[in-house]
């Protein structure tokens, strides 16, 4: 086996070369403002020497799609299709979402007859004639992106998948994105997510063909895979189609990074990078997932994230020099020409590090005149800033291992409260890499059935999973579940549960071709 991990950061691009489950070359490189710049340069630099044949894949994590959103950049006009009036007239779609983003994406919107009961008996008969007459409309406003959600579609999807058909029928260029693919119980929240995975469409096509040009004119020829927020990998054609499970997957490589680099499947992950610190609880070798609502760029979601905690203290963090506050600014990937150490004028958390003996980094001369007191106060309240955060993510009593990654972890003391041990391990400023590199392929499936019983319904639901992971890549004979949980819904008639599963699998043979269709 021989890969190449990338995570692209909002400080730093960080490569790996892992052949045969071992990391035979790290680099990081500043992140470049057009993102795939530094792409290049660090595929350069891992290559050097080493030469691309014998690839099996290239493993790339980014920030792209979350920063999209944030910044409100790159994304493109979608339509909204809500089926369930008359009971989901009050709330429309975009009702929640801040309004400079909504002003932005926000194109036609749609409300038609149909969707079902929480029982899964139809709500009324579905108003295929007003669909028709919506695509039309969405046609006419050049929109070519479209979220379709439907009231209980988790429990049954037919609403969605019918109008799906009846949209493409008369716009077959439309991007069409169901709710019931991506989301929960939850309508605002679900709809939400599949309104941000369309505003997201032509920017992930943009940025996977990116990425393909980037592997080519590195003289690569292995196909392209992008990492996923559970610390898997999909292939580019599927992160083209649902680019949200992107979002968070920086720090989830990380995560997966520090385990492989440990051998530590248990305990809590701290990334300290250039911006934030990133804190996750690793469980069974993987993150743990959110339970609750997670917003993204200040729209509500509920779908499969991360349970993550994220503070703004990170290398490149400013420090103010009159009252000591720590962040929650950064300097980002201008670390190198404005920290104190590097020659610049802006106070830093490194050249607090630096200057209290704890880094070795730039020019110690530099940060020589600072007041002892003030280094020692500071770096004591960024300590207890990671210690807080360690405390806050931990579900129960007792201390856990302490997992020390990312290039700013020499900000992590030796011993911290709650922490059985500060784990630390080589290659650990570019454990996002390493994590991307040695990341397998998953298939998830979490879906109401009813009707069934337990022991079908963790079948039907298993079966689902492992169809979901061949298609994106893994190879059959390989896979594994991971996980596999049933909630009994009390409020819900009949023999009804919420049924989780998710398997994991190495990448099938046939998948390590270079896929043409995103080129």
């Amino acid at each position: 086996m021989k890969r190449i991990g990338i995570d692209v950061g909002g400080t730093n691009t960080d490569a790996a070369l892992i052949v045969d489950g071992k990391v035979v070359k790290g680099v990081k490189t500043p992140t470049t403002e057009d993102v795939l710049g530094g792409v290049r340069t660090v595929l350069g630099l891992v290559l050097d020497g080493e030469g691309a044949a014998g690839l099996d894949g290239v493993m790339i994590g980014t920030t792209h799609f979350t920063n999209a959103v944030v910044q409100r950049r790159g994304l493109n006009k979608v339509s909204a299709l809500r089926i369930g009036l008359p009971s989901g007239a009050s709330l429309p779609p975009f009702v929640d979402w801040p309004k400079d983003l909504a002003g932005l994406v926000r194109g036609t919107v749609h409300m038609v007859r149909g969707g079902h009961e929480y029982d899964g008996r139809p709500l009324v008969p579905m108003d295929r004639d007003a669909i028709r007459e919506a695509a039309g409309h969405i046609s006419e406003a050049g929109v070519r992106s479209v979220a379709v959600s439907a009231v209980f579609s988790p429990l049954t999807n037919e609403c969605e998948v019918e109008a799906a058909e009846i949209l493409r029928r008369e716009n077959p260029d439309l991007h069409v994105t169901l709710s019931s693919e991506l989301g929960r119980i939850g309508l605002l929240e679900r709809e939400n997510v599949a309104l941000l995975n369309a505003c997201l469409q032509d920017l992930a096509h943009k940025t996977t063909r990116a990425f393909v040009d980037a592997l080519r004119d590195s003289g690569i020829q292995a196909p392209l895979y992008l990492t996923q927020n559970d610390g898997t990998i999909m292939r580019a054609e599927v992160a083209e189609a649902f680019p949200v499970y992107c979002f968070a997957s920086g720090p989830t490589n990380s995560m997966r990074g520090a385990a492989f680099l440990s051998g530590v499947e248990d305990g809590v992950v701290v990334d300290v990078g250039g911006t934030t610190s990133d804190i996750g609880y690793l469980k069974a070798g993987f993150p743990r997932e959110a339970n609750s609502t997670v917003e993204i760029g200040g729209v509500r979601t509920l779908f499969r994230m991360p349970d993550l905690l994220s503070i703004g203290l990170g290398g490149g963090t400013e420090i103010a020099a009159d009252t000591q506050a720590i962040g929650p600014g950064s300097v980002g990937y201008r670390l190198t020409r404005e920290a104190l150490v590097f020659g610049g004028r802006q106070l830093t958390a490194t050249d607090i590090a630096v200057a209290a003996g704890v880094a070795d980094i730039g020019d110690r001369s530099k940060v020589a005149g600072l007041p002892k007191a003030m280094v020692e106060a500071t770096l004591r309240r960024m300590r207890e800033m990671i210690a807080e955060g360690m405390d806050r993510m931990k579900t129960e009593a007792g201390d856990l291992p302490l997992l020390a990654v990312g290039g700013g972890s020499f900000l992590i003391p030796d011993t911290v409260e709650g922490a059985s041990e500060v784990v630390r391990v080589e290659h650990h400023a570019i454990a996002n890499a390493v994590g991307a590199g040695i990341a397998q392929v998953s298939g998830e499936v979490d879906r109401i059935l009813s009707g069934m019983g337990r022991d079908r319904a963790l079948e039907t639901a298993a079966a689902e999973a492992r169809a979901r992971a061949v298609a994106s890549g893994a190879e059959e004979r390989t896979l594994k579940t991971v996980e596999a949980e049933d909630l009994p819904l009390a409020y819900l008639s009949g023999d009804t549960l919420r049924v989780r599963v998710r398997v994991v699998g190495d990448i099938a043979a046939n998948a390590r071709r270079p896929e043409r269709s995103v080129a």
